[in-house]
């Protein structure tokens, strides 16, 4: 039983990385078409889209009233989009160059919504109302991404004519951005399925193998979930294209942490026993800061570097069975 699951998590891995050269080539063509960066629509769109299976997680617990497995999948998968899959990428694709200044702003960005639940499960529980800000906060990300497009389109609508929007609207469909977005949903749909299944057949290996429910979501659904941003974080990087892999990876920790973590403790408070998670918290934020001043230090992630965070990620995971 347990060779069988490992196969199939092996087939559904070189699923989830050809729907990742699927998205990426999408998503350039339609960034070169909105005239929008990659690292926004990387932040965004596709960081959303990876992180279904950390939401369906959490959404599934809370309905079960177990709501604390997705806090420690969401704590689980930050930790893992830091140092396993940005410690990976950058280790056999070699240093990552950061070209864009602002980068540095949105480290800070996904460091602060990385805290910010970990600070508000203080007193033992992330109440809705905790929830209710969470997502409040995500949202105002999101919209401050898209705020100069927002008023540019506005400008459009006040300059044109309705029989004008008419016809160019209609004269998109047949453009080559309706066949990209349908490039994109059809890429991230399979980068959601082929995940979602990992995250099963990861979880029924864990049954099989006998491991504790708490460190299922720590680590094997939380690198389960992490995937997508993998498969994904390898494509940019070979194509070079290193603010889509800064953004997906930035993005992700922001939607776990404000999002997910926000809908799940909306529809069942979330509570904790604060000693479980205390070395997860501590672990976040020791790769975290690492993470920040290997990037401040060069303006770029080196592979020593990369290295280095992949062994905080083994050190992590000794102290936490220990």
């Amino acid at each position: 039983m347990i060779p069988g699951l490992i196969f199939l998590i092996i087939i559904l891995s070189l699923v989830l990385i050809k729907s990742a050269e699927m998205v990426i080539v999408a998503i350039r063509r339609i960034a070169k078409e909105a005239h929008a960066g990659l690292f926004t629509i990387s932040a965004i769109v596709l960081a959303l889209g990876t992180s279904l299976p950390e939401l369906f997680v959490g959404i599934t617990s809370s309905l079960e009233k177990s709501s604390s497995l997705s806090l420690g999948v969401v704590l689980g998968s930050n930790i893992a989009n830091i140092a396993l899959v940005a410690g990976l990428s950058a280790f056999f694709m070699g240093k990552v160059n950061i070209k864009s200044d602002y980068l540095k702003r949105e480290v800070g960005i996904a460091l602060a919504a990385g805290t910010l639940p970990l600070v508000l499960v203080i007193d033992g529980v992330i109440s809705r109302i905790d929830g209710f800000i969470l997502i409040t906060i995500y949202f105002a990300y999101a919209f401050g991404f898209f705020r100069h497009r927002f008023i540019q389109i506005g400008k459009e609508q006040q300059e044109e004519g309705f029989i004008y929007r008419f016809l160019r609207e209609f004269k998109h469909i047949e453009s080559i951005r309706a066949r990209e977005f349908g490039r994109l949903f059809l890429g991230v749909a399979f980068l959601i399925f082929s995940s979602d299944a990992i995250v099963k057949l990861s979880s029924r290996l864990a049954t099989e193998a006998h491991i504790p429910i708490f460190l299922v979501g720590l680590f094997i659904l939380a690198i389960g979930t992490s995937l997508p941003e993998l498969a994904f974080s390898f494509r940019s990087l070979e194509d070079h294209e290193p603010s889509m892999f800064f953004g997906n990876i930035l993005g992700s920790i922001i939607v776990n942490a404000t999002l997910i973590v926000g809908l799940s403790a909306l529809i069942y408070p979330i509570r904790i026993e604060i000693g479980e998670y205390l070395t997860a918290a501590t672990a976040f934020f020791v790769v975290f800061a690492s993470f920040w001043l290997f990037i401040r230090s060069k303006h770029r992630l080196d592979r020593w570097e990369a290295a280095s965070l992949l062994i905080l990620y083994f050190v992590f995971i000794i102290v936490e069975f220990v």
